[in-house]
């Protein structure tokens, strides 16, 4: 391993845990019930936008790696990849400032939020070491270690990016915003 792959490698560590750790404390950080000055009741509508413009960029450079097309494979990533760290930031801008929404529905479908909400919140802390090992071993240039880890980072993170959208479609209706 080079000297500079360890920096890396130790940098995406970090990242790979303080990412999920911030996210989780400020998700369950109790709330002081004030209302805040910031509105923040249009992020969870551009989470949805922001989550389903990334799945976009996901397939669109699935689709151009497989046409060969290495630029064009690397700007849909790229744009993924921004994509999802706007998302990050406006989820913990949102979750920093808003009150979290109980989901109320019953029945199969209440069953079938909790089951696509946990696999989503399992598979987005997942998918950080992920895709930032994938990147860092393409602008490395070590494509095999790349080519392995995107056949994992690819399906998780679309994944992670589709179910985000039905997250927020299940549990949109009740959101109270005053």
């Amino acid at each position: 391993m080079k000297n500079n792959d360890s920096r890396y490698l130790a940098l995406i560590a970090v990242l790979s845990i303080a990412v999920p750790v911030l996210v989780a404390y400020l998700f369950y950080m109790p709330k002081s019930g004030d209302t805040t000055p910031v509105n923040v009741s249009f992020l969870p509508k551009l989470h949805a936008i922001l989550n389903s413009l990334t799945a976009l960029a996901l397939i669109t450079g699935f689709y151009f790696i497989k046409k060969g097309n290495q630029v064009a494979h690397r700007a849909a990533m790229f744009t993924a990849f921004v994509l999802s760290s706007l998302f990050l930031i406006s989820y913990v801008t949102y979750h920093y400032f808003g009150q979290s929404t109980a989901y109320g529905g019953e029945g199969i479908m209440r069953s079938i939020y909790f089951f696509i909400l946990l696999t989503h919140i399992i598979l987005a802390a997942v998918i950080v070491p992920l895709v930032l090992l994938t990147i860092y071993f393409a602008i490395s240039g070590q494509f095999r270690k790349h080519t392995r880890f995107s056949r994992w980072t690819f399906p998780i993170w679309l994944y992670v990016s589709v179910s985000g959208v039905l997250v927020y479609l299940m549990i949109s209706p009740y959101y109270n915003f005053n």
